[in-house]
């Protein structure tokens, strides 16, 4: 079994629906997953933006979303999950707005891919403080079991 990352708000390759954007309700997406390697002890999700600011000359990736020492029996996440309604143990890093938790697609320009990196881990991460997308891929260096990627795109509408 492959490790799989779904969501019944937008399909891989799809747009992301307003609601889960700075343009609506700036809620996560409903997120599920499954085929967890034996052997994981933890898992990290990190929802990032190759394309910033402009499709066209990308000059950053941005990041959305870390979350990493995710339990490997949890199944998913809710749609705008709040912190206390993660899984048990799970810890949230820093996303480029310099806060926690989600951050939803804001692109200034253009249309922007967003990546929901899942990764298995043999190990959990542990106290990182409030660590960076980063100081989590350091982390997770030499651990990962597998991993998965669903993509999603948005364009701002016009106003």
């Amino acid at each position: 079994m492959t490790l799989q990352l779904t969501s019944t708000a937008f399909v891989h390759q799809g747009e992301i629906p307003t609601l889960h954007t700075c343009q609506g309700q700036d809620r996560s997406p409903v997120l599920a997953w499954s085929g967890v390697p034996r052997g994981t002890q933890s898992l990290v999700l990190i929802v990032d933006d190759p394309d910033a600011p402009d499709p066209k000359a990308p000059k950053m990736t941005w990041v959305h979303w870390v979350l990493h020492d995710l339990p490997p029996e949890a199944a998913g996440l809710p749609e705008a999950v709040a912190p206390s309604a993660l899984p048990a143990g799970t810890r949230q890093g820093l996303n480029d707005w310099k806060r926690t938790g989600w951050g939803g697609p804001c692109p200034p320009i253009g249309r922007h891919r967003y990546f929901f990196k899942l990764y298995a881990l043999d190990r959990r991460l542990g106290d990182l403080g409030t660590p960076t997308k980063v100081q989590v891929e350091a982390a997770m260096k030499g651990h990962v079991l597998a991993q998965t990627e669903l993509m999603g795109t948005y364009q701002k509408h016009a106003q």
